[in-house]
This record gives C-alpha cells, structure tokens and sequence, in this order.
C-alpha cells in the first residue's frame, strides 16, 4: 500500500507517498480502508520531531481517519464493509497512523457511523468534534440558554464549537484576531464576533455588563486572567489550547481565580465522543442544522505536503481534509 512514512525530522516537500507494507491484524484491532483524515497541528507538530512522548520513528503520520473496514479478529463487534471513524489512543504517534491507504486501530478507538454524507465531511469531524463536543460537555458543561465566550474562536475547534454551542442553544461571543474573519465567526454559529484587539475589553463588557457563564480558552494563557474575570459568579473557565503557544502562567496564585468561579481544563480522550453523539451529529449535518467548518479539501497522499503548509500559515479558517 502507499503511505506517508517518515524517519527523522522532515520538511512538508518530504511527506511523499511510499510503498510500505499493509498492516496485518492483530487481536482487538480493525483494518480500516481509510478513505479521507483530517491534518491536524499536532503531525505538523511530530513531523517537526517535536511531539509527545509516546511518538517514536519511523512512523506513519495521521491520528484521525475515516473509512470502511476491511479485516477483522475473531469475536469482533465490527464488519467487514461497515462505515468507521478513528481517532487518538495512540495514533499516528506510538503506532501508525492514517495518512496511508489502510491503518490499524484498537476496536475501542473505532467508531462505527450510518451516514450518506460525503467522505471530505465526514473526514473532517473525528478529532475536531471529539475536541469541540468534549470540552463543552464534559469541560464546560454547557446548557441550553447560557452565555459562551469563545477566546480563540478562528480557530478549527473555535468554530466547531461555536456550531455545536449555537445548536445546543448557547449564546456565543467568539474573538479573532482578523477582521475579515468575523463573518466567518458570525457564519458558524457566533452570535457576537468580536475582534481581539485594544477594545476587546470594554466591548465585552458592553456586550455583556453582568459577564458570561461560560468561557472556552484556545488563546492559552496571555489571556486566561483576563477571561475569567467576564465569568458571572458561579461561572466556569475550561482551558483547552494554547494559539498564543504560551501553556503556562508565570507566578500563578490560586487567589487570582475570582471568588464564585470555576476553572478547569480539557486535555481529550476518544471515548468523549460516544458513537451515540457522533451519529447524532452526521445526521444534524445532513439535515444542515449543523455546520461543519472545513477549509479545504485535498485529493491524494501526494496533497499532504501542502495541506499541511497551508495548515501553518494560518491564512485558512476551518478543516484540512484530504480524501483518497
């Protein structure tokens, strides 16, 4: 089969297909034909040489994909034919991932999925949504009729999030940095796009005199304080990501986190997105209640190099999506 292979740290115009062997099941995996995989930062990130611990070379790239299965183990619950997302428990970093035509995952990072949408959709969901709905959900907690303030909101799991919050019936405030973004974050669910610049501050608190009850950090921690202080009392703060690629606050006191308020984080595991939830969502899709933000879709292995150079210039909103 062909795939995306690499050995050392490497450049994009080094993400060329190769002849590699397919990979041979083993017991409580699945075979997946993969027919289209999201590009995330985080294979910018491991082809980069720059990735978590458990990534190790040679290794082929990808932790989410889409397909159809094409070998199972004994006593397996899935089918050979049948519709499946993966993503995480290792992929792509500890074993290989699915920049490739056939990957292996363990059956319970498998999600089996019942839709008609196309392959590009529908390979732009696993991680992204995972992200999105669980940081709502299990992070934030999210109910119908509260207020979302989303610090980061051009961003792939910024928008997503804003579809899925304006669809469970929040209220969202989502922040770019980008005027000619703020369509953008109006067309995918914010009700108030707001710019992040020198007026962010008080244009918040015209929006929103008695604060928010939710906030949704992607911006990292440059601008965590000033979040949690838009929180009412009794309001919470889920940290998520780090756009700013500042992670940690310098000389943090527990006494900064304002009396009443709540703040915690999300790190993502597969199994916050049960296949339930997932199917749920292909079918509001289908129905276009939800919108998916995709930014481009790319045919073949041989796109990946410049999927991912247009992921890092920043200049694109929403999902990289190739499809085989």
């Amino acid at each position: 089969m062909k795939a995306i292979r690499i050995s050392q740290k490497s450049s994009t115009k080094e993400l060329v297909p190769e002849s590699v062997d397919r990979p041979v099941i083993k017991p409580g995996y699945v075979v997946i034909k993969v027919k289209a995989f999201g590009v995330n930062e985080s294979e910018v990130t491991s082809r980069k040489g720059e990735s978590s611990a458990d990534f190790s070379f040679p290794r082929i790239l990808g932790i989410e994909g889409v397909g159809v299965v094409a070998e199972v183990g004994e006593n397996s619950s899935f089918e050979v034919g049948q519709k499946v997302a993966t993503m995480m428990g290792g992929l792509g970093r500890s074993i290989d991932g699915a920049y490739a035509e056939y990957t292996q995952a363990k059956e319970e990072n498998v999600i089996p999925i019942s839709t008609d949408l196309d392959w590009g959709t529908i390979g732009a969901l696993p991680e992204m949504l995972q992200t999105a709905y669980g940081s709502l959900s299990r992070g934030l907690d999210l109910q119908k009729n509260e207020t979302l303030l989303i610090r980061g909101g051009s961003s792939t799991v910024g928008l997503m999030a804003a579809s899925l919050a304006k669809y469970l019936g929040a209220k969202v405030i989502s922040t770019t940095r980008h005027s000619e973004s703020l369509t953008t974050l109006e067309k995918y669910g914010a009700t108030y796009p707001l710019l992040d610049d020198k007026d962010f501050e008080k244009n918040m608190h015209q929006i929103m005199p008695d604060g928010v009850d939710k906030v949704l950090e992607l911006v990292g921690t440059t601008s965590l304080l000033q979040d949690i202080n838009f929180l009412k009392e009794g309001g919470k703060l889920c940290f998520v990501g780090a756009l700013s690629g500042k992670w940690t606050l310098d000389e943090f006191s527990p006494f900064m986190i304002p009396t009443g308020t709540f703040l915690t984080s999300y790190a993502g595991e597969a199994n916050d997105l049960p296949a339930k939830v997932f199917n749920d969502i292909l079918k509001e899709v289908e129905q276009d209640k939800l919108a998916v933000p995709i930014a481009k879709v790319y045919h073949g292995l041989a796109e990946v190099g410049q999927a991912q150079e247009n992921l890092e210039s920043g200049k694109y909103s929403g999902k990289h999506v190739v499809v085989l």
